[in-house]
């Protein structure tokens, strides 16, 4: 199998990757490499931010690897938190610290549409290539479910009956926005190694 190093201290991404990609790659660790760092984030986009990572990572390693970012987007709120998704309730906060600030923005709110983007930076022999996986969905107005991480217990996926963290990791995977991104670039990787 291959080996790609994910540019990422998320274990739960890591997890996630690794079950979308199965046995196609060898998906390494930044600790698996001998790589302890703090990657910078410090772009206004999301695309920004997964190339950001992934630079910085193959600069470190010459390693080809990826990495990718996630917003969540609302609506009724302008679309934020957006790329600042992981500390919209400040520097340090907890993944409910950002779920009560958005419930208390949502509240009373009718329009509770949003959707969830994810951008991965795939950097082979120094050339990038990027890929986006999205879904559309609603907030809904308190937590369910206790399985996944981030906003998972608040986003209701359109025509699905759970919040992801009320799904199982398979069915989560299989429509997530980070399952769409991932299996594009899996999709490229393969053509590629075909050729």
């Amino acid at each position: 199998m291959p080996n790609l190093l994910f540019a990422t201290n998320n274990l739960h991404k890591l997890q996630e990757v690794r079950e979308i990609l199965g046995n196609q790659f060898n998906v390494l660790s930044l600790k698996d490499v001998n790589l302890d760092v703090d990657i910078p984030e410090t772009q206004e986009t999301i695309e920004g931010n997964a190339r950001q990572k992934a630079r910085f990572i193959f600069d470190q390693t010459g390693q080809n690897c990826f990495a990718d970012d996630t917003g969540l987007e609302i609506d009724s709120l302008g679309g934020r938190p957006g790329v600042y998704s992981a500390r919209y309730a400040g520097e340090g906060c907890s993944f409910d610290d950002n779920i009560d600030k958005i419930l208390g923005e949502l509240s009373g709110m009718e329009n509770r549409k949003a959707c969830f983007r994810c951008v991965i930076c795939l950097i082979i022999n120094g050339e990038e290539h990027l890929f986006e996986g999205r879904i559309d969905g609603v907030i809904v107005t308190e937590r369910h479910g206790s399985d996944g991480f981030g906003y998972d217990p608040v986003f209701l996926p359109d025509g699905q009956r759970q919040t992801f963290a009320e799904m199982p990791a398979y069915l989560k995977n299989g429509i997530s926005h980070r399952g769409k991104a991932t299996d594009k670039m899996m999709k490229w990787l393969k053509s590629k190694m075909a050729k």
